[in-house]
């Protein structure tokens, strides 16, 4: 079933991360079935639990199934200095959830939080998919999100 996509990839153990990431945003709920991660295995020649090793030491890797939207949420010291628990509870609000990991009813966003984006400057900072926000307040969110369903973003 991931044949295509591991097979991009030399059948190195150094290509894991790489194949993982094309799996993972081939998938249509951004995550990493088991089935994936033995055929990586199995190709690559390690055993699986190197595999599931890898895939739960990233935080950017899942195993569970995951919104349309991936909203990361930084949570590094100038992130939560500059309010990113206000920005974590704005979140939680817009999407109807009450914890992180979580995907909001209609599919559309799983909320996370990571220990950062590299973007201090610009603190409380979000990334939706690829996409970097900076200098979040809740009003600037409640507009993000607004815009992410309507599919302009």
């Amino acid at each position: 079933m991931y044949e295509n996509i591991i097979h991009k990839h030399k059948p190195a153990p150094d290509n894991l991360i790489y194949i993982l990431h094309d799996i993972q945003d081939c998938h249509p709920q951004h995550y990493i079935t088991e089935t994936a991660a033995t055929e990586v295995a199995h190709y690559l020649n390690v055993p699986v639990s190197h595999v599931y090793g890898v895939i739960t030491f990233y935080t950017m890797f899942s195993t569970k199934p995951r919104g349309k939207n991936i909203i990361r949420l930084c949570e590094s010291p100038p992130c939560h200095l500059k309010g990113s628990d206000n920005i974590l509870r704005k979140l939680k609000e817009l999407l109807k959830i009450k914890k992180t990991g979580e995907t909001s009813a209609d599919g559309l966003f799983t909320l996370e939080t990571c220990a950062c984006l590299g973007v201090c400057g610009n603190a409380p900072v979000i990334m939706v998919n690829e996409t970097v926000y900076g200098d979040l307040t809740e009003d600037k969110v409640e507009v993000i999100i607004e815009k992410v369903r309507g599919g302009k973003s």
